[in-house]
């Protein structure tokens, strides 16, 4: 059996994930990155998308959301602001979510305000995540 790594996953809300895995794939702001067992020591922030991991022929998708990775003594701890599995996101508040969203961006863009075209597209990019996710990506 190939060597695995320590996956730690926390939200405010307490420990989604905590178990070895064989393969991490994870949302990095500077683009996304993998990480295998015995990985050189790295810090990361993370962005909204889709973190997997591998198990043996196992393959398991949470929709992360904000956050930050450390890689360091064989072992990756990514400290996030929510962590869903696809199964379970309740698709339909999804759906209705990213109409919202899209609906504030159209109204945002034409009364020029940038601070609701932020909120709006922040939104927008967790809901369609979010469906991803709960699709199996």
């Amino acid at each position: 059996m190939a060597q695995q790594i320590r996956l730690e996953v926390v939200t405010p809300d307490g420990e989604r994930v905590n178990e070895e895995v064989d393969i991490v794939n994870a949302p990095g702001f500077g683009g996304d990155f993998g990480v295998l067992a015995n990985h050189a020591p790295f810090l990361s922030t993370i962005k909204i998308g889709a973190l997997t991991y591998e198990n043996g022929k196992e393959r398991k998708s949470l929709m992360v959301s904000g956050g930050f990775c450390e890689v360091s003594n064989n072992k990756i701890t990514f400290l996030v602001e929510s962590a869903e599995y696809g199964g379970d996101i309740d698709v339909e508040r999804a759906m209705r979510a990213k109409e919202r969203a899209e609906k504030r961006l159209a109204q945002a863009a034409q009364q020029a305000e940038d601070f609701s075209k932020k909120r709006a597209e922040v939104a927008l990019q967790r809901a369609i995540m979010r469906l991803k996710v709960a699709k199996g990506i």
